[in-house]
């Protein structure tokens, strides 16, 4: 195992230590000793940047189930470089700010365990080069994100986020397996990279399609996407670390790179270049027009994410145009990958830096509503400093570094109106109207966070707890994003050349990129347009009052979350309905629908495939089989009709006795004593059992029931009948038995074939065997155990019950 799988996999070893380490090291505040695992692998990271800017890229491969494709396989290139820097040096820096938030009251090791297990699922995603390994670290970020949301379990509110976020980002996980399979099965690998080399035979396989829409769907819910973004505002109960690690710069990323990463293999589509593309418009919109009406300080931030995403993700689509040109024009477009690069960067230093400033005044105020804060800035004045230069590089005011990625946005989709494909030079017209319109609304929330929370008069009597200035610990973290917001907007040749060029080379799969941002362009569209988003942006803030009651007032019953919840309300009943349509708690219900599936599917499978049965191998049957086989059913045939239980057990013996015949007419003399043991003791159970019930009577059976059960019955016999014959007529390989028979005694030491078979080269079923009648032994012991505290229960109620009256 490489140096790279140690980084990988280096936080999930740690999160298996902390809860141990926890344990024995509780005067010290835990996130001290986690902090070095991120600082570690941030560094280390860095070192891949000189290569990865020379355009080499590092591949390292460990075996894992070679069999099915399933290799630990890891590729470093420019774009998932860029990701593990955000992983880690975001990571670094919310364990920092962790230290001071969380208190040593809380349960510490649970938490620091859940956020290393989240760590090393998004480096996996993001460095891995096999589709299964990837879509394992995949579900392992919804599963270790499910477990950071609901930390705090005492909240009903975060529970149900947490539950809110499986559901929808699970269902886009098996959405995203089976666009892998369909990517598998069109190109015969599992490894990104030899499937971008036989790009064109997978564009012409007819599941090409298929295995695109799947995809979108899986990375639409990772990153919150419309319709599927429902989840990520409830999302924000979680602690204001966890929001701000998986809810700006992590999870919610995911998506968006695998869209990056993919980008080779569905650009040739115009249905990947308009789904991207709207989507992320749509997202856009939508998210900034709710971020508007937001009462909660986590709500605003929510849904600004949502329409950040949004933004990043038009921009992934508008630069999938440039697969359809060449030169000088094909640069136009890849200028879109550059900008959403740039942008995703830029906005994980903003949100990280807002988010954290949010916990520092829930912190400090004991409330996130925004009708009770106001007028905060003497008393804050250093988060009021950094708020002021993050929100403004998110509302894309210079000198900021939003302002520049916002510039490059606006102009990418000026740009794409000039392709004269895909109708993008006519409908394509919408795509700057709404980037525009989402970007006021952006402006709008940006500095609503602001005025809400450090402007206007301060209301002491409406806050919990009394206002005053976050620790400098936890000012740290903030103060460092700030930085590098006004650095990155300044000098943006800091991030461009190293971090930004290598990535869009990757997602382009051309080494001809060049990225550069300047503060000035000139008079230009996007110029223009950003004028347009100041001038109508400052209107609707001033007029703020008049129209977002408007939006506050829309019903409920027009809302998405109304559906969802909806759905979960009534899928559980109407569930529970068709469940007891077939579980009625008869087990001859349950066995006539289990056989009669059995009987159906194997007469189906008959006729779609073809068998053969060669009768001519068949054994021939002498006399005194023939005997037995009409002893057993006529014994078989007595238990129908019989009216007493006794007979019937009499019967079902004489049944297993009769088989106990036959091993011996086949000379396997411990088969048959075995059975005659097993018939032996399972009568004597039966009629043990069967004692204490009453006495049997068919009188009630009606002719229906008798009917199915012979129908069930013959089919049964029939496709065991048929199974035999074909598996008997179809061998197309030489029966183990000889294998047995020649080395029962070399490789065992032992003389009887049976019970080698059994304890040596069966050895592990048996075990199995063994394991599952001693947890079925443990469950039954439980089941009787809970029955007499049950009882012991009921008889203190009658009691109580008694006294009272």
């Amino acid at each position: 195992m490489s140096g790279l799988h140690i980084a990988v996999l280096l936080p999930l070893i740690f999160a298996i230590l902390i809860p141990i380490l926890y344990r024995f090291y509780k005067r010290i505040h835990l996130g001290w000793f986690v902090l070095p695992i991120p600082v570690i692998l941030f560094a280390y990271f860095l070192s891949y940047i000189k290569p990865t800017m020379s355009g080499q890229f590092t591949e390292q491969s460990a075996a894992w189930m070679p069999q099915i494709g399933m290799n630990f396989d890891i590729y470093v290139d420019g774009l998932g470089l860029l990701f593990s820097l955000l992983i880690t040096g975001i990571g670094s820096l919310v364990v920092l700010y962790s230290i001071s938030y969380l208190s040593q009251s809380e349960q510490l090791g649970h938490f620091y365990c859940y956020l290393l297990m989240f760590m090393s699922a998004m480096l996996g995603v993001v460095l891995s080069d096999n589709l299964l390994v990837l879509y394992f670290f995949w579900e392992l970020t919804s599963f270790s994100s499910f477990l950071l949301i609901s930390f705090w379990r005492h909240k009903e509110k975060s529970l149900y986020g947490a539950m809110k976020s499986m559901m929808i980002t699970v269902f886009g996980g098996l959405s995203l397996l089976g666009g892998f399979i369909l990517l598998y099965l069109a190109s015969g690998t599992w490894r990104i990279r030899e499937i971008i080399e036989n790009v064109d035979q997978i564009q012409a396989s007819p599941i090409f399609l298929l295995a695109m829409i799947f995809v979108i769907i899986g990375a639409m819910t990772k990153s919150a996407q419309f319709p599927f973004y429902i989840w990520l505002p409830d999302a924000m109960e979680a602690p204001t670390p966890v929001s701000a690690y998986l809810h700006s710069a992590t999870m919610v990323k995911a998506g968006i790179y695998l869209i990056a990463r993919l980008t080779p293999i569905f650009a040739v589509s115009q249905g990947w270049i308009w789904a991207v593309t709207a989507f992320g418009l749509v997202t856009l919109f939508w998210g900034s027009l709710n971020a508007t009406k937001q009462q909660d300080l986590k709500g605003i931030l929510a849904f600004s994410t949502v329409s950040q995403l949004g933004m990043i993700m038009s921009m992934l689509g508008i630069g999938a145009v440039s697969y359809h040109f060449q030169g000088d024009e094909s640069q136009l477009y890849l200028a879109a990958y550059s900008a959403a690069i740039f942008h995703l960067i830029n906005h994980a230093t903003f949100k990280g830096a807002l988010f954290m400033i949010t916990g520092a005044v829930d912190h400090a105020t004991g409330t996130r509503d925004i009708r009770k804060l106001g007028g905060l800035m003497t008393i804050m004045p250093i988060s009021f400093t950094l708020s002021i230069i993050t929100s403004l590089s998110m509302a894309g005011v210079p000198p900021f570094n939003g302002f520049l990625s916002k510039e490059a946005f606006i102009e990418s989709m000026i740009e794409v109106t000039h392709a004269s494909i895909f109708s993008l030079n006519t409908v394509g017209l919408l795509i700057p109207i709404v980037a525009i319109v989402g970007s006021i609304f952006t402006f709008v929330y940006s500095f609503k966070f602001i005025v809400e929370i450090f402007l206007g008069d301060h209301k002491p009597d409406a806050l919990p707890n009394k206002a005053h200035e976050a620790s400098i610990l936890m000012n740290i973290s903030p103060t460092i994003l700030a930085t590098l917001v006004i650095a990155i907007g300044l000098f943006p040749s800091i991030v461009s050349a190293p971090l930004v060029e290598p990535a869009v080379k990757s997602i382009a799969n051309t080494n001809e990129v060049s990225a550069s941002f300047h503060l000035w362009h000139g008079f230009t569209p996007a110029f223009i347009a950003t004028l347009i988003i100041y001038a109508v942006g400052a209107v609707l803030i001033l007029t703020a009052k008049r129209w977002v009651p408007i939006l506050r007032g829309i019903p409920n019953a027009m809302t998405l979350n109304h559906w969802y919840n909806q759905t979960g309300r009534y899928t559980p009943y109407y569930a529970t309905q068709i469940t007891r349509t077939y579980m009625t708690g008869f087990n001859r219900n349950n066995l006539v629908i289990i056989f009669f599936m059995m009987i159906v599917l194997t007469f189906v499978t008959l006729i779609f495939v073809p068998f053969t049965v060669d009768f001519m191998k068949v054994s021939p049957i002498r006399p005194y089989e023939f005997v037995s086989v009409i002893t057993i059913t006529i014994a078989a045939i007595m238990i129908i009709f019989a009216r007493s239980r006794l007979f019937s057990i009499i019967m079902l013996s004489a049944v297993g006795y009769s088989m106990a015949i036959f091993f011996i007419f086949f000379n396997a003399p411990d088969l048959a004593l075995t059975q005659f043991v097993v018939e032996t003791i399972s009568t004597a159970l039966f009629l043990l059992c069967f004692y204490h019930l009453p006495n049997m009577s068919r009188y009630n059976e009606s002719v229906r029931y008798r009917v199915v059960n012979a129908m069930i019955s013959i089919g049964v016999g029939a496709v065991v009948i048929v199974l035999g014959l074909i598996a008997y007529g179809n061998r197309h390989f030489e029966s183990i038995s000889e294998f047995y028979k020649a080395h029962v005694y070399d490789l065992a030491e032992g003389k009887n074939m049976v019970n080698v078979i059994l304890v040596d080269f069966r050895g592990t079923d048996t075990l199995f065997e063994s394991s599952v009648l001693g947890i079925a032994g443990m469950g039954i012991y439980t089941l009787i155990k809970l029955r007499a505290k049950h009882k012991n229960g009921y008889e203190r109620v009658e009691k109580i019950e008694q006294t009272e009256k």
